[in-house]
C-alpha cells in the first residue's frame, strides 16, 4: 500500500477535473480525494496498491477532454486507510 499527493496545474478548474479524478480512482480501485485550490491548481491524494496508484497518476497527467495539464508535482505520503474517493472543496 502506497500513498501519493499530486498538485496538478494547467487548465484544471472548471473542466470537470475532480470528477475525472474520481472516475480514474474508481476504475483503478484506489481511494482518496480531490479538491480545487485557490491558486487554480487541483490537489489530489490517493492510496492503494503500487500499480493502481501509478495508473491513476498516469491518467491524471493526461486529464479530461477540455482540460490541459501543464505540470504534476507528486509527493510520497503515508497511507491513511481511506476506503473511497471523494471530491472536496
Amino acid at each position: 500500500m502506497i500513498a501519493r499527493r499530486a498538485l496538478v496545474s494547467g487548465r484544471v478548474q472548471g473542466v470537470g477535473f475532480r470528477f475525472f479524478a474520481r472516475r480514474a480512482a474508481e476504475s483503478e480501485g484506489v481511494a482518496g480525494w480531490a479538491r480545487n485550490l485557490p491558486d487554480g491548481r487541483v490537489e489530489t491524494f490517493v492510496e492503494g496498491e503500487d500499480g493502481a496508484v501509478d495508473r491513476y497518476l498516469s491518467k491524471i497527467r493526461r486529464g479530461p477532454v477540455g482540460g490541459r495539464v501543464d505540470d504534476v508535482l507528486v509527493h510520497e505520503e503515508t497511507p491513511e486507510g481511506l476506503t473511497s474517493f471523494r471530491i472536496t472543496g
